[in-house]
């Protein structure tokens, strides 16, 4: 059996009196895409920090490639934090060119993957702009490309499509899924459902520093209820004892089975009651609705912002 990309065990952090880690245990497997969630609080920036060594854990231990973290050993690891830090007086080319250097490129092997990299991200045009002068997604691209410049085997990163457009979101989730099928290990952490059905293979959910939910997303979403059915109508909905409405808009619901309940027997029992059904489809509960369970609705804004 491979040596984990990622292995985290017994790991506890306290700050004084507090805990905000209380032991923990996962890894990341080679290759795989690993979804790090839980609302603001849980305790997924402890355990990111502990693990490059900007934290010294109180108990447990926190491995990449099978030892404590260290930049001389574990120089293919690139990490997208969510506090940007970059030169922001310098050109954009200067600063990207530079990071390649302390990474190991030559300075014109650099130069020329950045100025690659930036018509592919729309930047081109803002080569020679001082950071400073470009917005905060512009920056997140550039910061982005500094981190996958040297095709690290192991990508950490923290909410790297906070505050994108869809159209930008797009292209920088493509970028991510170039990295992954190149052979990369990618550890996301986000807020971002959505993403986290379509990129991830396995995921953990922390809750007050100790693992809520710990699998693939399917297994996830099935622990935490049945199916649900999203139907577009005309007329009103019956109640049941066989489902509960998630959402009811005027002609949208969606409704969450009881476990046992097949969707087919849903559909039957809503024309039998006379609604117009004019699309029905039946899917496991989403990623967004197990978030909400877990934390609640007052969480409703961390996983749409």
């Amino acid at each position: 059996m491979s040596t984990p990309a990622i292995e985290v065990t017994d790991f506890t952090m306290r700050f004084g009196a507090r805990t905000a880690v209380d032991h923990l245990s996962f890894d990341v497997r080679p290759g795989e895409t690993f979804g790090l969630l839980g609302a603001n609080g849980s305790g997924k920036t402890t355990t990111i920090r502990a693990l490059l060594g900007i934290y010294t854990p109180t108990a447990g231990t926190l491995h990449v490639e099978g030892r404590p973290f260290d930049p001389a050993h574990n120089s293919s690891l690139g990490y997208l934090p969510e506090e940007r830090g970059l030169y922001k007086k310098e050109k954009v080319i200067d600063v990207m060119t530079y990071f390649g250097q302390l990474k190991g490129m030559p300075r014109a092997e650099a130069a020329l993957w950045s100025t690659y990299y930036l018509e592919r991200v729309g930047l081109a045009s803002h080569a020679t702009t001082r950071l400073d002068k470009l917005s905060g997604g512009q920056q997140q691209k550039v910061q982005l490309g500094v981190t996958i410049m040297d095709n690290p085997t192991i990508l950490v990163l923290d909410e790297p499509t906070k505050g994108f457009d869809p159209v930008n979101r797009r292209l920088l989730l493509d970028i991510v899924e170039d990295q992954r099928r190149g052979g990369a290990t990618v550890v996301i952490i986000t807020h971002q459902m959505d993403e986290v059905e379509r990129l991830c293979d396995r995921v953990l959910l922390l809750k007050d520093g100790r693992a809520e939910a710990y699998g693939t997303v399917p297994e996830v979403q099935d622990a935490y209820g049945g199916r649900t059915v999203r139907l577009h109508h005309g007329g009103p909905l019956p109640t049941s004892p066989r489902w509960r409405p998630i959402t009811t808009e005027r002609s949208y619901a969606e409704l969450e089975l009881d476990a046992g309940v097949e969707p087919r027997d849903v559909l039957r029992e809503l024309v039998d009651a006379g609604v117009d059904v004019r699309s029905f489809d039946a899917s496991r509960l989403s990623m967004e609705q197990v978030f909400l369970k877990v934390y609640g609705h007052a969480a409703q804004e961390e996983v749409s912002a």
